[in-house]
């Protein structure tokens, strides 16, 4: 346990930055697998793609992931649409 006054404030930090970066990378996640599941599935894909593709960006944005990750998981997702749909 952290001793110094300054080290129990940046734990009490990175705690809640933890908990907030992990929700957002959850719902990204969470977006990614409704968009694969709705592919198996051969429902229609564009209004799941497209909160995928605003989850997968605002993880980006937030320093969740890198933002090359997140340009190409949408893109891997784009191929495997575009591929299903031929």
């Amino acid at each position: 346990m952290p001793i110094k006054q300054s080290a129990k404030k940046a734990l009490r930090q990175a705690k809640k930055r933890t908990i907030a970066n992990k929700i957002v990378k959850d719902a990204a996640k969470l977006a990614v697998k409704n968009v694969l599941r709705a592919i198996t599935a051969g429902k229609d894909v564009k209004e799941v793609i497209k909160l995928a593709q605003q989850k997968l960006d605002k993880a980006a944005k937030k320093g969740v992931i890198k933002k090359q990750t997140a340009s190409r998981k949408l893109s891997r997702l784009m191929q495997k649409i575009n591929k299903a749909v031929k």
